[in-house]
């Protein structure tokens, strides 16, 4: 598979170095600074607080070229419209890979409606200067699989091709039917939690503020309750229907516990905090709309 992977933070760059030695013909788009040390040492990988790294040679680029066959597209929400931009004149199908909540139909109409999938990654880990660290089980396959949809829900030859191709390369991938509700009930969480996070300075300090939290949890129910279909996946109705009291210990929890601390939930950059605004906005529109 020839793969262009479009942005070389945490997840785009996992993914890329994955693909890489899987022996897919991958290139890694980057731009700026995070160019000049990619092309210096090429994506450099290290497991938790380990002091060595290792090093994927994976081929960099400044700007795509010109047919893929499949383009992966990892950046920020309010990054999204240079992409489309740059890509409406590049062949190849387009999977965009990240928090969206606005529908596959702005998406299409820049670059082709029938070349759009959508997908969400299940990666995660923090950038230390140029160097990756994750955790060992977001690298390689995961227990929770990768969602990737059509997005009118049909199980297509395309994209069992592809759900195939990244399960070859180790990558846990599975057809979603629902790939539109499952970005939308992410993102009806991920705002309040993301928002909630980066106001107390850090997912620790967010957990030991309990009132922080109750208020937290209340927009997210306020978030679910107003989408048009149920919860992809179903498990997240429990936000509404769990007693208060409980979820809010389980948050807390959550927000202690290492898988909060060592992601990207923690990134309390002007980039994570315009890319929750984005969202926001991207959840806002339906009901401006009615």
């Amino acid at each position: 598979m020839k793969l262009l992977v479009y942005g070389a933070g945490v997840c785009g760059s996992l993914f890329a170095a994955r693909m890489h030695e899987a022996g897919h013909d991958v290139s890694l788009l980057a731009r700026g600074g995070r160019l000049t040390a990619l092309r210096r040492h090429g994506v450099q990988l290290a497991e938790g607080d380990s002091p060595a790294a290792r090093r994927v040679p994976v081929p960099v680029i400044e700007h795509p070229g010109s047919e893929y066959d499949l383009i992966t597209v990892f950046v920020r929400t309010h990054q999204v419209d240079a992409v489309l931009e740059s890509l409406a004149g590049v062949q190849g199908d387009v999977l965009f890979l990240l928090n969206w909540a606005a529908g596959s139909e702005t998406l299409g109409a820049v670059i082709g409606h029938e070349r759009v999938l959508l997908g969400f990654p299940m990666t995660g880990g923090t950038m230390d200067g140029d160097v990756i660290r994750y955790r060992k089980s977001s690298f390689i396959t995961r227990r929770v699989a990768m969602p990737i949809g059509e997005p009118d829900g049909r199980t297509t030859p395309r994209l069992e091709r592809i759900v195939e191709t990244f399960r070859t390369a180790g990558i846990n991938a599975k057809a979603e039917p629902r790939m539109d509700a499952w970005l939308r009930t992410h993102a009806a969480f991920e705002v309040p939690l993301g928002q909630a996070v980066h106001t107390a300075g850090g997912s620790v300090a967010l957990a030991d503020d309990p009132d922080v939290v109750r208020g937290m949890l209340h927009l997210m129910r306020q978030n679910l309750a107003a989408m048009e279909t149920p919860p992809v996946p179903r498990a997240f109705a429990a936000l509404r229907a769990l007693p208060q009291g409980l979820l809010v210990a389980v948050l807390r929890r959550f927000l202690k516990s290492p898988t909060a601390v060592h992601s990207g939930l923690n990134d309390l950059s002007p980039a994570m905090a315009a890319e929750l605004e984005q969202l926001t906005e991207q959840l806002r529109a339906p009901a401006r709309a009615r």
